[in-house]
């Protein structure tokens, strides 16, 4: 949950000073906000310091995250002012951002506007730049999928273009800098520097680094590091030129339209903002920012129903209100006009929230329901929680893997060949453990082996959990199936031990040993890279109506396999969808 420092007095002020500290915690836990500290009651509060509010905020209120939005939502709230109309305001010839085809390498996305004849204060300059930091620490994931880039419109030229060059070929002043360096340099000149340094690596292995330039070649940002000192932004900036590059453009789209809705009431025209134009290697041109609201259908009985009050469709119209979410009703039906600074209403369920909240969770009656309900196991779940039994009945040790591996586990460290069409690989993956979706439950089970390889043997260990795979039936394209394995590490193979574990899960089953009738039975299986040759076998499951459905595999591992895992002792196992026997 982010955390923001609020100017007391300021924010008081704008509330109408009606408020002491005990009644602004009580405002805030109203509003579904925390106020965690006021620093004039602090013992290290000194006379003659500023108080500042310490404010708990949601990690999805990104419209929150700066004095500007929180002092606005909050007067909207109690009432004082009206939620503002944002505009973009259209231009003859908007400012134009060319992208290279490059940029696809490194950082794909940006886009951009332009807030015109902005006021700047020192506390409104500070608010800015905060603004800016909290939003790369959180929806921007530290700078990895959004980096912000704000500059000073009156010292460059348009139309500028969004490169990707070798480091050497770029060559600047970074921002309150003065040595003109390349790059290399930029990455050696911050490697020790506390802020910086902790996006250096974003970039660092990329043969192409991204950066801005204007008209004249002037470099203006190196992204996601660090903007040139040329068109930096001072108290006396009147026009601020914002370019946003990112790796996602949804999130790229959500940061450009809270830094320019907060900041646009110190416009000339307040609440206004300038389009640019961005123009992708393509051909495609866009213009950014979209400030429309997004319309959202509901009625009243289901919002009623969800929260447990009964407010007419007027009643609740108004009281959407004061979330700033503007509302029409045409009998029951609602519809709700999410505004650019709303990106977390997306669902009926989060107007239902909001509504919540400008009713009061203390104002809810506290009813008992009438209606008797009976809960009961999902099928799968009930069938898993017997498989778990019986194995661990048996003298088995359950034990639960994450479920991301890295690619080389889920294949070439099994001597699997990965044929794109099974593994759910993450397309921004935060380490390299993290890169797919596993498809075997396998690879958890002898890294747990390795971890605990100071134990006497054997280990005798199961998993019953789900695995990910490929779907392209679904809308999704993947799903989930539940599996269930066991290993047996010891100084011999036992493959005798692991067979006999799957007969007796087989007739805890009810699922007799049979190759012609209903039942399961074990297919050679020649040449399988994960086991030693002729040491393995597929399972097979034939069901009521005569059809034959693949479970899995049985077998003893290979030497190659146990190495790769860096492993010294025989293992034997099995790995099965348990799904069929449903």
């Amino acid at each position: 949950m982010p955390t923001i420092h609020i100017d007391k007095e300021a924010l008081l002020e704008h509330l109408g000073g009606q408020f002491d500290t005990a009644q602004f915690r009580e405002l805030c836990f109203e509003f579904g906000i925390e106020l965690e500290e006021d620093s004039s009651e602090l013992e290290t509060f000194a006379p003659g310091d500023r108080a500042e509010f310490k404010i708990d905020i949601p990690a999805n209120r990104y419209d929150l995250l700066c004095f500007e939005g929180l002092s606005r939502a909050l007067g909207v709230f109690l009432g004082r002012e009206e939620a503002p109309k944002y505009a973009v305001v259209p231009v003859a010839k908007p400012q134009r951002i060319t992208v290279a085809k490059e940029c696809a390498q490194v950082r794909p996305y940006v886009v951009g506007a332009i807030l015109r004849g902005v006021t700047f204060t020192k506390d409104r300059y500070d608010s800015f730049i905060k603004l800016q930091d909290k939003l790369h620490a959180n929806i921007c994931d530290e700078r990895k999928l959004v980096s912000i880039g704000t500059h000073d419109l009156d010292t460059i030229q348009g139309p500028f273009t969004y490169e990707a060059l070798k480091p050497e070929e770029i060559k600047f002043v970074p921002l309150n800098q003065t040595e003109l360096m390349d790059g290399h340099q930029v990455m050696e000149f911050y490697e020790g520097d506390g802020h910086i340094e902790n996006y250096l690596d974003i970039i660092r292995e990329s043969p192409v680094y991204p950066v801005v330039y204007d008209a004249n070649r002037t470099v203006m940002s190196l992204p996601p590091l660090i903007n040139s000192n040329h068109s930096k932004i001072t108290l006396d900036t009147k026009n601020v030129l914002i370019e946003i590059t990112a790796t996602d453009l949804t999130k790229a789209n959500v940061v450009l339209n809270i830094v320019v809705t907060m900041f646009s009431a110190y416009c000339e025209k307040p609440f206004t903002v300038e389009p640019m134009e961005v123009v992708y290697p393509d051909g495609k041109s866009v213009v950014y920012p979209d400030l429309e609201p997004v319309a959202l259908k509901t009625t009243g009985k289901y919002l009623n129903g969800l929260i447990g009050i009964q407010k007419s469709s007027g009643e609740i119209v108004e009281l959407l209100k004061k979330m700033s979410l503007a509302a029409t009703a045409e009998g029951d039906e609602i519809t709700v006009l999410a505004p650019p600074t709303r990106p977390d209403i997306m669902q009926e369920c989060d107007v239902a929230e909001d509504l919540a909240i400008a009713f009061g969770y203390n104002n809810i009656p506290r009813v008992q329901s009438n209606e008797a309900t009976v809960g009961v196991p999902l099928p799968l779940n009930k069938l898993s929680d017997i498989v778990r039994k019986e194995i661990a009945m048996a003298g088995w040790t359950e034990v639960l893997t994450l479920s991301l591996c890295s690619h080389k586990e889920g294949y070439e460290l099994l001597r699997l060949e990965d044929k794109g069409d099974e593994a759910v690989v993450m397309k921004n993956p935060e380490t390299l453990s993290n890169e797919m979706c596993r498809t075997l439950l396998l690879p958890g089970l002898l890294k747990t082996v390795h971890a605990n390889r100071m134990h006497a043997n054997p280990l005798k260990l199961f998993e019953v959990s789900d695995v990910v795979v490929k779907d392209g039936s679904l809308e999704r394209g993947a799903r989930n199936k539940r599996h269930a394995c066991a290993i047996y590490s010891s100084d011999e193979s036992k493959f005798e031990i692991v067979q006999g574990l799957l007969d007796t899960l087989m007739q805890s089953l009810n699922v007799v040993r049979a190759r012609a009738t209903a039942g399961y039975h074990l297919v050679e299986a020649e040449n399988h890279p994960m086991y030693l040759p002729g040491r393995a076998a597929n399972i097979v499951y034939t069901d009521d109506e005569g059809h034959a459905v693949p479970l899995g595999t049985i077998g003893i591992l290979h030497p190659e396999v146990l190495t790769n895992f860096k492993l010294k002792y025989p293992i034997s196992t099995f790995e099965i969808n348990i799904e069929p026997f449903l």
